[in-house]
């Protein structure tokens, strides 16, 4: 459900990057109440045509009684509508529809050593990760790997150093540039897998690390996923949230993307409420649904954000992309209604659980 919301504050943080912050009504406070590393889904209208988009909170989580700040990062990208929007006229005192924060790239404050390895915009997650374990858990270590084009293009410097100053002791920042060579630091270069396989265990001691977040581009992510499993991480203790997709690959090889039947019928359940419709050719599941019920949740229809996820109760689907779901969560059934085609006649799916 879509709550309008105020814009507050705006703040250009880099060229082409703002901190937008919203007001929360005293009666949603606890509606907009998130746990570290959550998101927002937010839609407004430019031209007559919605717009949805989802934007990481960056803020710290904080608990009763203190208000909830949510603060998102937005770094504008080449065509998008509402990044661009957000840049060039987005005011303060405007209002734009979101819903609660969701997203399951979450780390709850508790004793340990967690790390993150972040590429541009995916610094904003972590950001709020990072700051509200070591405010709320002295027995906490953070080691934060980020990587960007150049300092000017680099999101939340001031926020970063501040948690470099606070917690010196617990606090491991290290920063690596691929288009610009830094006085102190690594080399210039981007953060691939032979890099980073060299570069971790030379940081810190990776079987002592609890957790960790990988978050920003596809390629970024994929690469500290791979270092990651050839340095002997377990699958279980490795996060991840991808930004951008735009160099990956489909999930389903083409073979499989053929197989549909030529006609299939959808069930799906939504807010307590069940329908089935016909599911019409080269369609996803989640554009069926659309058709008869506007409020199924969806925000980025890429296999990114995850608002989508359903529970496939019954028949068989193949998802096109899936950057959103961890595999316990295929595992148990759950996949990405705008990623998914019917492979059987009949296909269920409640939204609900």
């Amino acid at each position: 459900m879509f709550h309008p919301l105020r814009v507050s504050a705006i703040e250009r943080i880099t060229d082409d990057a703002v901190a937008v912050t919203f007001a929360v009504p005293a009666e949603l406070r606890e509606t907009f109440r998130h746990t570290p590393g959550q998101h927002l889904n937010v839609r407004y209208s430019v031209d007559g045509a919605e717009i949805r988009r989802s934007y990481s909170i960056c803020a710290p989580a904080v608990e009763q009684p203190a208000d909830p700040v949510l603060r998102v990062g937005i770094r504008g990208v080449e065509g998008g509508a509402f990044s661009t929007y957000a840049l060039k006229e987005l005011a303060v005192g405007d209002q734009v529809e979101a819903m609660p924060p969701m997203g399951r790239f979450v780390l709850r404050p508790r004793p340990g050593l967690f790390a993150a390895v972040v590429g541009g915009s995916g610094i904003t997650p972590v950001l709020s990760i990072a700051a509200t374990l070591l405010a709320r858990e002295p027995k906490a270590r953070f080691c934060l790997i980020r990587s960007d084009r150049t300092a000017a293009s680099t999101m939340f410097l001031d926020e970063v150093a501040d948690l470099k100053d606070r917690y010196p002791d617990r606090f491991q920042l290290v920063t690596a540039l691929s288009r610009e060579e830094q006085s102190a630091g690594l080399p210039s270069g981007r953060l691939d897998t032979e890099r980073l396989t060299a570069l971790l265990p030379a940081m810190l001691s990776v079987p002592d690390v609890d957790g960790w977040f990988l978050c920003g581009p596809f390629g970024l992510v994929r690469g500290a996923e791979q270092a990651l499993r050839a340095l002997g991480v377990d699958r279980s203790r490795v996060h991840q949230e991808i930004f951008h997709v735009d160099d990956a690959p489909a999930d389903a090889p083409a073979a499989a993307r053929v197989t549909a039947p030529s006609d299939s019928t959808l069930t799906a359940t939504l807010h307590g409420r069940s329908g089935s419709w016909p599911v019409q050719e080269a369609e996803s599941l989640l554009e069926t649904v659309l058709r008869s019920r506007s409020d199924a949740p969806y925000a980025c229809k890429g296999g990114v954000c995850g608002t989508c996820r359903a529970f496939l109760v019954s028949g068989e689907v193949r998802m096109d992309r899936n950057f959103a779901l961890e595999p316990e969560e295929t595992d148990a059934g759950f996949v990405l209604a705008c990623q998914s085609h019917p492979l059987t006649p009949e296909v269920e799916l409640d939204f609900d659980r």
